[in-house]
């Protein structure tokens, strides 16, 4: 009986293991390279406070405030990615964009509903 439970704990201590020395679960499809922001769109402003995020879902971990009104920067030539589904600032929609405010060095993902592009 003891032999039973061997199995799910290796498994277990195998994606800690890789978790720690990686700093991303194989199983995270969400770690995407961050998009180039060297080709940017400038003094874009936010139709909305928004949060600046770490990767495109509501859940991810807030880095920072992107404030109504205020101008920021869209990377990527302001091309959206595909992110999870939310309803924000009046729309449904799963497109984010990565950029922040002019005054701030966070950079993040932002639902693209909220910014003013």
């Amino acid at each position: 009986m003891k032999f039973r439970l061997l199995g799910p704990a290796v498994a277990a201590a195998a994606l800690i293991g890789t978790t720690l020395s990686t700093g991303v679960a194989s199983a995270d499809v969400s770690a995407a390279a961050k998009p180039n922001c060297q080709s940017a769109v400038i003094n874009v402003p936010a139709k909305e406070s928004v949060k600046i995020r770490t990767h495109a879902k509501l859940g991810a971990t807030a880095v920072g405030l992107w404030s109504k009104g205020t101008k920021g920067t869209v990377c990527n030539d302001g091309k959206p990615i595909t992110g999870q589904k939310y309803k924000l600032c009046g729309k449904t929609s799963t497109q984010w964009l990565y950029g922040g405010p002019n005054n701030s060095s966070k950079l993040g993902y932002v639902p693209r509903a909220c910014i003013d592009w």
